[in-house]
């Protein structure tokens, strides 16, 4: 088998054993890239928050290293935690509708927004954009047995639903500049 397949086979055990909150604690940008890290020798296994203890001897198991506490320079470890928007003070500015990793926040700009709570991974990303600050965390549920892969599964629904807007915009913008540029195209004669 090739290093390239060893190391792809590599971070998707990896991935598997980490909670798919896309929350960024751990330094980087969503569960897989922090994989693709520890297989790097990038990352340690001990900067994933919301994994805590469980989730580094997980871990450490599957990669036969030593169990080290969970880094603070990352976080603390905590019980399930969910986004709660205060309706009464929400201006409808939609800046927490984007930052979401798996889309649990509902509402359009100039309308209140909601979480949808059995969606809602915890992941605090929704927190700094709020200009007055109506959100805040709350206790949320025990997590699903299969909480990971919905995590997952609505993480890469958010991934994609992104990509497509993109490319419809660049196709969007692509089409206008050759159209404006036909515009100022001398005629033939």
């Amino acid at each position: 088998m090739d290093r390239a397949a060893v190391r792809s086979s590599d971070v998707a055990r990896i991935d598997a054993l980490l909670p798919q909150t896309q929350c960024t604690r751990c330094g980087y940008s969503g569960c897989r890239p922090y994989a693709a890290a520890i297989v790097s020798g990038e990352a340690q296994i001990n900067q994933c928050p919301p994994g805590g203890n469980a989730t580094i001897r997980a871990l450490a198991q599957l990669l036969g290293r030593e169990f080290r506490p969970l880094n603070p320079a990352n976080g603390t470890e905590s019980p399930p935690r969910v986004a709660w928007i205060d309706e009464a003070r929400c201006i409808g500015c939609a800046r927490c509708l984007s930052p979401c990793p798996v889309d649990a926040i509902v509402g359009a700009p100039k309308y209140l927004h909601t979480v949808l709570i059995d969606r809602c991974t915890g992941c605090e990303l929704c927190l700094p954009p709020c200009p007055v600050d109506c959100i805040e965390m709350r206790p949320g549920p025990a997590p699903a047995a299969n909480q990971a892969e919905l995590n997952r599964a609505r993480h890469d629904s958010h991934t994609d639903r992104l990509q497509r807007r993109a490319e419809a915009r660049r196709r969007e913008i692509a089409s206008k500049k050759a159209a404006a540029h036909a515009l100022r195209a001398p005629a033939a004669p």
